[in-house]
């Protein structure tokens, strides 16, 4: 029914890791005990363990393996229900118990002998005919048309293996329409806007789906929209340096549950993408048990042994990723790192409408053509405008993780007298907005190891405060400096608060704070002229990540800086964040440089220039003149963002007929 064949001859050849994964983990299982009563937390795990140990029962033969599935399948047969605590029978613990015990079935099949197979076949109908029934008449709100949520791509995962299992056509077609319509509506960049950890969580359905209807139904959904061949990329460039931790916006159980071996080769199998396989290679071998060890998502990583061997495909040779920069337009993603070395500084900023601007166009219209919500954006955060920042080994800016009642304040953001958004405070701060609550990102770069762009978040604020401009250009240069410009406006005076969260406190200086966390430190240095009263304070972030195990609580701390202006109309605060090792550190070389005319922003690093002019386009400093947004000098190399026409010492050195972005030779 689900073809494994030849895969036994290659598991003392190309697929002995894979192999050894497998065994070990129905090991493992062999050694617990499955309750015999429902517990009141999730079930998901009895998926995976009958499905990995009925694979290893039909690549070997060995009864012991049949029994112990057998052992699994009949505990979770014999509950009523799948799921206590949330939606019973219609949600997670239904989806991932129909995939793993149809799969387990189709491999082992007649060996199960009639009255065990009888059973096992039954509760499977039962289950999917209950979930098939949920997603038909809830069609147009929750999961069942949730189409950027992973709860919609794991139940019609389910519901499309029990369909081809036991020849149910309605359920297979259902699925597989919904998959196709998945495809087609996520953005085509590959960015998910609910975060890493629910990327590794949820988009690994979306490849156990594609797989099942290639395999039984003949038809590669794998070029379908562009989500699929491009999402591993999105996932590369959200690892922290050393690739073991990962950027935590959106809903993060922790910085640790961000990889799947088993997705990365599936992936690189599809598009013969070295670097997935590569990734893959470095999990498995020296990431993998940490993972699983401190990982906060259950059933977790160790759990996927099944599709790991599955998948894997030797073929692929393993590449390391190299390009430093990134830009990713539907989630307004912007990543940059100096190196791919464990020690390099890294930071990623973000600023995007809820779901990203793809989901909140499209929900929109299916919501005004046929009165559907399916916008379910519940782990997207009031984040547009935010950064977070890693450097020598460490995390020194940082997001909120997990958080129930979302709030702009849990993030390196400005308040406004003290208020951050509309409509925060609740899980989905998103939900009911109007449409043009649109948050955006202007005048990227992302190339050759600079960075810059402009977000625009004015409109996220309550209409009350009269909020006229909040917007934020953030440049890194190519050694690692990074420079935050605000440009705030309101119609009456107001307080601006710039918030800057960490995991220790910081460290204040005589002129500079220090922020450190473990091997490393960045010096931040305030150049704004504005008088600002600094204060320092805790956040307390607390979050319950599963409905399904609502005992279950998340806590964490966050050491907060606070810089807030005096009452005025406008404010204009400038930084500067200068990585540094901690245990050997280097002094912070950022000054301020004289305008030449008044026009623009002017910064100078040891070796590097920044000039900037976000709004009026015009610079005149260091004897530079430039009709553009930006120029960045590092290394006789210059980054011009919207320029039109730019000279240096009198002499042109770029003229174009219309705004330009890139890189050119200043020698």
């Amino acid at each position: 029914m689900f073809p494994v064949d030849g895969l036994r001859d290659l598991l003392t050849t190309t697929h002995a890791a894979q192999w050894r994964r497998l065994h070990e983990q129905c090991d493992w299982y062999r050694r617990q005990r499955p309750p015999a009563e429902h517990p009141r937390a999730s079930i998901t795990y009895f998926g995976p363990a009958a499905a990995n140990l009925a694979l290893a029962y039909r690549l070997t033969g060995n009864r012991a393996y049949l029994e112990e599935a057998w052992r699994w399948i009949s505990t979770a047969i014999s509950y009523p229900h799948w799921g206590k605590a949330h939606l019973p029978d219609h949600d997670l613990d239904a989806g991932w118990l129909l995939h793993g015990l149809s799969m387990a079935c189709g491999w082992l099949g007649d060996d199960l002998g009639p009255g065990r197979l009888e059973a096992l076949r039954a509760k499977l109908r039962l289950q999917g005919r209950r979930l098939y029934d949920h997603a038909v008449a809830s069609e147009g709100g929750w999961w069942s048309s949730s189409y950027w949520q992973n709860h919609n791509w794991i139940c019609h995962a389910g519901l499309a293996a029990a369909g081809y299992l036991l020849d149910e056509p309605a359920w297979t077609a259902r699925a597989r329409r919904n998959l196709e319509t998945v495809l087609e509506s996520l953005p085509e960049d590959g960015s998910d806007s609910e975060g890493v950890v629910y990327w590794r969580y949820g988009v690994p359905w979306l490849a156990v789906h594609a797989d099942l209807v290639e395999r039984l139904e003949g038809v590669s959904l794998w070029d379908r929209g562009g989500f699929l061949r491009n999402t591993f990329g999105w996932r590369l460039h959200q690892c922290a340096p050393g690739f073991e931790e990962n950027a935590d916006h959106g809903d993060c159980h922790d910085r640790r549950s961000g990889h799947s071996p088993a997705l990365y080769h599936k992936l690189a199998s599809a598009y013969r993408d070295g670097r997935a396989r590569w990734l893959a290679d470095l999990v498995s071998e020296r990431f993998l048990w940490r993972e699983a060890y401190e990982s906060g998502v259950k059933p977790g990583v160790l759990a996927e042994a099944y599709l790991e061997l599955l998948w894997y495909d030797p073929s692929v040779a393993p590449e390391p990723p190299r390009e430093t920069s990134a830009y990713f337009p539907d989630l307004g993603q912007l990543t940059t790192r100096t190196s791919w070395a464990g020690d390099a500084a890294y930071l990623s900023f973000k600023s995007a409408p809820g779901g990203g601007h793809r989901a909140w166009r499209e929900s929109r219209r299916l919501r005004d053509e046929r009165g559907w919500d399916t916008l379910s954006a519940g782990h997207h955060h009031p984040d547009a405008g935010s950064f977070v920042l890693a450097a020598h080994g460490a995390f020194l800016a940082v997001d909120d993780g997990y958080c129930n009642a979302k709030r702009a304040a849990h993030h390196n953001l400005v308040l406004v007298d003290g208020s951050g958004w509309a409509g925060e405070g609740r899980y989905h701060v998103y939900k009911d907005l109007p449409d043009d609550r649109v948050p955006g990102m202007r005048d990227v770069l992302a190339r050759d190891g600079f960075a810059h762009a402009t977000s625009s978040t004015a409109v996220m604020f309550p209409e009350e405060l009269g909020v006229l401009r909040c917007d934020r250009t953030l440049v890194v240069t190519p050694r690692g400096r990074t420079v935050l410009l605000d440009t705030l406006a309101a119609a009456e005076p107001r307080a601006w608060t710039m918030l800057l969260h960490t995991d220790w406190p910081a460290d204040p200086g005589a002129s500079d704070l220090a922020l450190v966390s473990g091997p490393a430190l960045a010096w931040v240095r305030r150049l704004s002229p504005e008088p600002v009263e600094i204060t320092r304070d805790v956040t307390e972030i607390e979050a319950s990540p599963t409905s399904s195990t609502p005992s279950l609580r998340i806590v964490k701390t966050l050491h907060t800086v606070r810089t807030t202006t005096a009452r005025v109309r406008e404010a204009r605060l400038l930084h500067t964040i200068e990585p540094s090792a901690a245990l050997n550190p280097a002094p912070p070389t950022s000054a301020r440089l004289p305008l030449d005319s008044g026009y623009g922003t002017a910064l100078s690093f040891d070796g590097e220039l920044v000039l900037l002019s976000p709004a009026e386009r015009k610079i005149t400093a260091a004897g530079i003149e430039a009709e553009a947004a930006a120029v960045i000098v590092s290394g006789g190399r210059a980054a011009l963002v919207e320029a039109v026409g730019v000279r240096r010492d009198g002499e042109p050195v770029h003229e174009s007929p219309r705004p330009w972005t890139g890189v050119i030779d200043w020698p």
